[in-house]
């Protein structure tokens, strides 16, 4: 479905009235304290997450999932979802596939749908934590560091594959989720497990292109609950370090235990260039992929201020490769998905109001109240008619939740593709 931007247009206009005097007053009051707002709108207009393709299915628990009705069946339907997404957003415009989900059949089909949405491919991302049908090994006690080498061999092979898919469509980088581990006590040799596991990313890593990036992602628990090979930012980090100048670690908002100081971890990696990829959610208890900030906006913030300070501060880091990754249980898809590109515009513009220059000032004089004064004062500002106005500049809805519901898209969507359709992935 394509939204025609006459109606975008139309729609906006009912509410450009409300807007202009929302805006005036938060430009007045950011001007008084010389925050230049033109640059603020620049910043906010080119920021992009890219959208992962498993995110626009209904996504379920151990139980069962729950049909939604107009799933995009298919990876020229996922496109044409995300391409929506953007139309209204004006802040998606990556696509983040994975394999073998999104198994390409036509090349050319799919990079031309691309191109007509204005669409790029962000990361590709590998899997070795399902086993698929006509595999010849199974997966259910490891893949990249498995005790057999035939097993290890073909999770190797597969990510290799994804490499050259992903360098066909026009993607710079691979991302590894490695779901090994153990469930028990003396299951496995950690010494042993980890070893296996540096020798196949090795292989992997020889294969990157040469402006090619290689992103690994860790997570504490599940779906091993014992140990994790890759279970924490520093093992993530030291393997990246081993590899090359080609790895970086990956920080997922879920992948962390209870309390983690995860704007911590953000600046230490940051200040030693080895911070890739960052994927957006949220959580109460722990990999929940709850949609991004409906738990913890405040903690969102506060690692989008040590975002950009990295940004402005390491030049050798990349700058991050965005995306969200989320699993909706009871929501539309495309709705949570709107919801949680607000969340994090909103951080990050409020992130960006932050005075880095008093802030310095109050940290080198140990001014504690001054600091979390300087910080809640941006936190505490209500920066959407900012977003708001960035959008509609660039032909986006100023509203992109109502303009959504309005245009009953989801309706729409189950009229064309059926009541029973259902996406690749989770």
């Amino acid at each position: 479905m394509r939204i025609n931007p006459d109606q975008i247009n139309e729609i906006n206009r009912s509410s450009a009235e409300v807007l202009e005097q929302s805006y005036s007053q938060l430009a007045d009051q950011l001007d008084r304290k010389n925050i230049d707002v033109d640059k603020l709108l620049h910043k906010l207009g080119d920021f992009q997450v890219a959208i992962p393709s498993w995110a626009l299915g209904q996504g379920g628990t151990r139980f069962g999932r729950f049909k939604l009705g107009g799933e995009p069946s298919n990876l020229i339907e996922k496109l044409e979802d995300i391409g929506l997404l953007h139309q209204l957003t004006q802040s998606a415009n990556m696509v983040s596939l994975h394999f073998p989900w999104d198994s390409v059949l036509d090349y050319q089909e799919v990079k031309a749908k691309a191109s007509e949405l204005h669409l790029k491919f962000d990361a590709v991302n590998s899997n070795t934590f399902q086993d698929q049908i006509g595999q010849s090994h199974s997966y259910k006690f490891g893949s990249l560091s498995h005790r057999d080498k035939s097993v290890r061999a073909q999770a190797i092979a597969h990510n290799i594959e994804v490499i050259e898919t992903g360098d066909k469509l026009g993607s710079k980088s691979l991302t590894i989720w490695l779901a090994d581990g153990s469930n028990f006590p003396a299951q496995h040799n950690f010494q042993q497990a980890l070893e296996r596991t540096t020798a196949s990313l090795e292989h992997i890593y020889q294969k990157l292109p040469e402006d090619w990036k290689l992103f690994i992602e860790y997570k504490p628990y599940e779906p091993n609950f014992y140990s994790m090979v890759i279970q924490d930012w520093g093992t993530s980090f030291m393997l990246a370090n081993h590899l090359g100048d080609k790895a970086y670690t990956l920080v997922d908002l879920g992948h962390h235990l209870p309390n983690t100081n995860i704007e911590q971890i953000v600046a230490t990696l940051m200040n030693q260039n080895k911070l890739g990829g960052f994927h957006f959610n949220d959580s109460k208890y722990g990999d929940d992929d709850l949609s991004v900030g409906s738990i913890k906006p405040y903690a969102l913030f506060l690692i989008f201020i040590e975002l950009i300070y990295g940004i402005e501060n390491n030049k050798a880091n990349p700058y991050p490769a965005w995306m969200i990754d989320a699993s909706h249980n009871t929501k539309d898809p495309l709705e949570d998905l709107i919801q949680s590109i607000e969340a994090i515009k909103i951080a990050y513009a409020k992130a960006l109001l932050v005075d880095q220059k008093a802030l310095a000032q109050a940290q080198e004089e140990n001014d504690v109240v001054l600091a979390q004064e300087l910080i809640q004062d941006a936190f505490l500002t209500d920066v959407r008619p900012l977003l708001q106005k960035s959008r509609v500049k660039k032909g986006g809805a100023l509203n992109p939740l109502g303009m959504y519901r309005q245009l009953s898209v989801r309706q729409h969507l189950i009229d064309t593709r059926g009541s029973g359709s259902t996406a690749t992935g989770l």
